[in-house]
Order: C-alpha cells, then structure tokens, then sequence
C-alpha cells in the first residue's frame, strides 16, 4: 500500500472546493476533474459533495493508477471514475460513458506533485535529468527530440512564442551550431547553454533558462493548444448552473482561459446597442472577479502557489446555438495562426510597398 501522507496540499484547495461544489448538490451530479493528478482536488471534491460523482481525467497512466489507489484507500472509489486521457478528449470521454452535460469541471494546469517531485523526466532545470518532459510517456516526442530535429526556425518560435523568451533567436541559433558535435539531451546542458547565451546584464531574476523550459514542457505536450481546444467543448457539456473552474500557473495560460470566458461573459451586441436582446446577453457569470491569488501565508507554505491564477464562472443560461456551432468548430493550433497571421502581415507590407 503506497504511503499519501507526504503529499502536499493542492494550491488554493478550498477555494477550489468552495467555488466547485455549490454545483454539485443535487443528486447524480458529475464533475470532471480534467487534471486528475494525484487526485487531491477529486477527494476534497468527493467528500464536500456526498451526492456527486467525479471522473478524472489524466494523461499520465503512472499518476492515474496511484490516484486511484488514493481515492480508494479513502473510501471513496465507488463514486470516482478514472479515464486514461488527455483533456482534450474530453467529449469523447463524456459520449463513451452516455453522460451528455455535467454540472461541473475543474482544471489546474500546473505540473502535478508526481511530475514535480519525478527527477527522471526532465520537468525541472533545478535537477539534472534527460530531457524527456513527456505528460503521458506512450506519446514519441520528447524535448531532446525537440533539441535535436526542429530547425532553428522553429526553435525560435517556440521559445518566443510558448516561453516569451527575448533571446530566441540567439538560443535557437546556439542549439542548432552545437548539436551535430554536442547534442543536447540533459537538463544540465541546456541550462548551460542558456547561461553562455543570455547576457547576464539583461537576465530577470531566477534561471535564466526557465522560459526555455516552459516553452519546451508546452511544446512536447501541446499544453495551450490542448487547453485552448477544450474550453469550448467543457463549454458545450456543462448543464444550466454547471460551473468551470481553472488554476493557471503562467500568463499565456491565464490569457487563454481569460479570453475563453470573457466570451460568455459579455453581451454580444455593439457597445453602444441601447437594448440588449434577451439571446444577446452574457451566458456565464463570474464567480471569482477576475483571478483569485494566492495570500503570503499559502505562499510561505507552498513556494509553488505564488503564480497562481484561479478562475472560475458559472453558466446562467443555454448557451446561444450560433456560440454552440462556434465552439465545435475545428480547432486551429497556436503555431499555425500566427504563422497565418505573419502571412498576412507580410503580404499586407507588400501591398503597400506595390502602391508607392
């Protein structure tokens, strides 16, 4: 039997709690708890909700098997459902067991303790390990594969675009000089490799490599693009007075989720329509007002929680079916909108440049 008692406790936990459960009261009711982890949130949620049942999701099969002998060991498996997924199967997970709305969802998007506290996985550039960073390890890619076949092009655009990193082009650059005699596969030696190229005048403060390390942690497991395909299909399931919940633990996550539910939460009429029809008006409310943070006392407990962002809303009627149709379109990757996007910006300067 696997000893729990050394397991932290989840960030924000009852706010989390206290924000999830008012819409779990009735009987029957189904949360999805899409980051299933170690399975912290889903035992809170159990026990503060008798009537509910939760699925949870995880990519992880490791994460997911002790999971679930933790919410065993707590007498609560007859009420718990594991599915080895990703979130972004999240419709099929529902169409697969019949369930077409559920009354909540639940997600937090930072690593889980098992990944965290795992140094053979290459998460964190505080310990040296191979670069692998995979979520689920039965997918092929991982981060020294990133290192060792991407062009520099690519590399550049992922550490722009997933880690804001002001020195991508000079680190993509650097990578693609030193793999063919020095291929990077370790922590240790993109950590280094970063320290040579970033000026130490123009460093933030921490690692130096930190955002390289996101952007490839994004990059091998599709994390903004999984996140931003799900909200809308979460969206299309959840029943009338069903809420969403999301902890996001850095900005571009924290902006998808924003902008996701700023949708719902804003008449979809111009600003200045002096009466707003009845099928114009927001279909979510704001249960948090804008990002919940965590106190210095959660902070000085849990270094980990300093970043993070809870949001939460609730939805207050049918969603209007011109949204619905939206929501299930196919969703375009992150990666190809901006390169769709630097087309049409270069294609625009041509234009302008034909016409002097």
């Amino acid at each position: 039997m696997t000893d729990f008692s050394a397991i932290h406790t989840p960030v924000l936990l009852d706010d989390c709690v206290a924000l999830v459960t008012p819409a779990l009261k009735r009987p029957h009711s189904i949360a999805v708890d899409c980051t299933l982890g170690l399975a912290g949130h889903t035992i809170a949620f159990l026990r503060n909700a008798p009537e509910a049942t939760v699925i949870g999701i995880d990519r992880d099969s490791e994460a997911l098997a002790l999971a679930t002998e933790r919410v065993t060991q707590e007498g609560l498996a007859d009420r718990f459902i594991p599915v080895h997924a990703a979130f972004d199967e999240f419709s099929r997970v529902l169409d697969e067991r019949n369930i077409r709305s559920v009354q909540a969802v639940f997600m937090d998007l930072g690593l889980s303790s098992l990944q965290i506290d795992e140094t053979d996985r290459g998460f964190s550039y505080s310990h040296d390990a191979p670069l692998d960073m995979r979520m689920d390890i039965s997918q092929p890619l991982t981060a020294a594969e990133i290192l060792r076949t991407y062009s520099q092009q690519d590399l550049e655009a992922i550490f722009k675009l997933y880690g804001e990193e002001r020195f991508s082009r000079n680190i993509a650059r650097a990578i693609v000089q030193s793999r063919d005699s020095d291929p990077i596969v370790t922590s240790a030696q993109l950590n280094a490799l970063v320290d040579r190229v970033i000026p130490k005048a123009h460093r933030a403060s921490g690692n130096p490599a930190k955002r390289v390390f996101q952007a490839l942690r994004i990059e091998v497991n599709g994390e903004l693009d999984k996140l931003a395909s799900t909200l809308p299909q979460i969206a299309n399931r959840l029943s009338v007075g069903g809420r969403l919940v999301v902890e996001s633990y850095h900005s571009l996550e924290d902006k998808t989720v924003k902008t996701f539910m700023n949708q719902g939460l804003k008449a979809d009429v111009p600003a200045d329509m002096p009466v707003i029809p009845e099928d114009m008006k927001p279909f979510f409310k704001e249960i948090t007002r804008g990002a919940l943070k965590a106190d210095a006392a959660e902070i000085e407990h849990n270094p980990r929680s300093a970043s993070v962002r809870l949001r939460g809303v609730e939805l207050i009627r049918p969603i209007p079916q011109r949204w619905r149709t939206r929501f299930d379109e196919p969703y375009v990757p992150l990666r190809q909108q901006r390169g769709a996007s630097h087309q049409r910006g270069r294609s625009a300067h041509s234009a302008r440049k034909g016409r002097k």
